[in-house]
């Protein structure tokens, strides 16, 4: 027994040395990476806290032996040691689609985590443009300017970088040339701002350049400048980070010139043959698409397509100069008392399109007598003098974001956001308006005031709402919920026309109070 035993093991040692088993350096030969950061620093363990072994460079072979989160065991050359798997990638992978974040927000945080309660390494301004690296549910990690983090996706347009096909060529700089004004300057706003031989973040700096230095700028492309950047050398810098000015007198079409540019921030973005949102669609685009304005109509741009011209609302675009201007800016006249000339108001039908909204107990549907209410509304507002912006003029869908950031690229004097509300208690009334901080409280106390003394429905008060439109708007925002549809008496009542014109003449006056009291 013995001896069958020992030739038994003596077998198993010599098939062991026939078919070795492969070790964990064989099996990794399957995944080799390669350096994709400028360099790499290869680390005694996986974290940012272990002494540096050696510095790897961009395109250096890597073999993967082990793995610990976002950390990667490899051997490179004679080292051995973990390297940070964000900087790398792997050199037999199949290809990719390239994708590109722009955001849609000014003031968006990049975090080192797909966390809100984690750091932040930066912002982005709207209309900004990053590379993606991944998406993680409601996260997407960038890279933007040297910094690798996460952005919320609410806040984004993720699209393909090869953009379709535009109708309109690409911008060379000979062609932007001719929309510069030929004095042109760009002014640094920033502390520091790096200057590079081409319009990409890739390209090799060359230099910096300092807050409060102007340049002549030769040209633009997307939403890089090209700079004189001495006398003997040009560059290119990121518009988002100065100002331009003009040195020349202002022609009839100067306020084209000032804005230069425009970039589309949401796709399915609609140019239309008018300045209207009911015009008809010429085409419609996606994010990071770039077109030259060559004029204004209300609160619209016309830009030029490759044969013909189209207008795109203001608020779905960034300029170049990062700012919104008015084609009457220079003639408007100070705001005389008892009217609303000079402000600009943005009125948000709540809900739309498959968004209901609550449906009363006869019917109602809230998302019709929203935007019924508040076209009386933007009507009487219009005849005051004010610059009215609908979120919506028709039954349809736009996300919350959305219409705070019409609220945003508009800068709008005042966000006012119609709703009305509904409970498992039939028997609840009246309205109420609620603000978030205290700098929309006044507004809403002045609109809650006006309301009451022209309707007869219990008063519920101004409260606090921590509602988005709200909670995320930095103008001075009020939701107002003009009575209960759950409630049947209340449903009859506030579906008749005498009630939305009392009420939206309320909430006028309440506006053209406060603005009289605090200006």
């Amino acid at each position: 027994m013995k001896t069958k035993f020992s030739y038994a093991i003596i077998l198993m040692l010599l098939l062991t040395m026939a078919f070795p088993i492969p070790n964990q350096s064989t099996l990794a030969n399957d995944h080799n990476l390669k350096v994709t950061g400028t360099i790499l620093h290869l680390r005694e363990g996986p974290g940012l806290s272990y002494p540096i072994l050696t510095t790897l460079e961009k395109g250096d072979e890597l073999t993967s032996i082990g793995r610990e989160g976002d950390w990667i065991q490899v051997k490179a050359a004679n080292y051995e040691g973990w390297v940070a798997s964000w900087l790398t990638a792997p050199i037999n992978a199949k290809k990719t689609v390239a994708k590109s974040v722009i955001s849609q927000v000014d003031r968006l945080n990049i975090r080192t985590d797909p966390d809100i309660a984690s750091a932040v390494l930066g912002q982005l301004s709207t209309g900004d443009q990053a590379d993606l690296v991944e998406e993680q549910g409601e996260w997407a990690k960038i890279s933007w300017n040297g910094i690798n983090g996460w952005v919320a996706v609410d806040y984004v347009t993720i699209n393909d970088k090869a953009q379709p096909k535009s109708t309109t060529s690409k911008p060379t700089v000979e062609a932007t040339t001719t929309i510069t004004n030929k004095s042109t300057t760009f002014t640094v706003l920033v502390d520091t701002l790096n200057v590079r031989e081409k319009p990409t973040l890739n390209a090799k700096k060359i230099g910096t350049i300092q807050n409060g230095q102007s340049f002549k700028v030769l040209g633009q492309e997307h939403n890089w400048v090209q700079i004189q950047y001495s006398s003997k050398k040009t560059g290119w810098v990121y518009s988002f980070y100065g100002t331009f000015a003009y040195n020349e007198k202002n022609t009839a079409k100067s306020t084209s010139k000032e804005l230069e540019m425009v970039t589309i921030i949401y796709n399915g973005t609609n140019l239309r043959t008018d300045a209207s949102t009911v015009a008809d669609v010429v085409e419609r685009v996606d994010a990071g698409q770039t077109y030259p304005i060559v004029g204004m109509k209300n609160d619209f741009y016309e830009i030029q397509l490759k044969d013909s011209t189209a207008f795109v609302a203001n608020w779905v675009v960034t300029t170049s100069s990062n700012k919104v201007v008015s084609n009457t800016q220079e003639t408007k006249k100070p705001r005389k008392k008892d009217t609303l000339n000079g402000l600009t108001i943005v009125v948000d039908p709540g809900h739309g399109g498959q968004d209901h909204g609550t449906t009363g107990q006869r019917g109602t549907d809230e998302k019709d007598i929203t935007l019924k209410t508040a076209s009386l509304l933007a009507s009487k507002l219009r005849a005051a003098g004010a610059n009215v912006i609908m979120t919506r003029e028709s039954d349809e869908f736009v996300t919350l974001r959305k219409r705070v950031s019409i609220a945003h690229q508009s800068e709008a004097d005042a966000f006012i956001s119609l709703h009305y509300d509904a409970t498992d208690d039939g028997a609840i009334s009246g309205f109420t308006s609620y603000y978030m901080n205290s700098q929309q409280k006044g507004l809403a106390d002045a609109i809650n005031q006006g309301i009451a003394n022209k309707i007869t429905l219990k008063n519920r008060g101004t409260q606090q709402g921590n509602y988005l439109v709200l909670r995320e708007n930095r103008q001075k925002a009020v939701l107002i919920e003009l009575g209960f549809l759950s409630n049947a008496s209340e449903e009859r009542v506030m579906t008749t026309a005498k009630f939305r014109e009392q009420a939206t003449l309320g909430i006028y006056q309440g506006i053209l109070h406060y603005f009289n009291t605090n200006e």
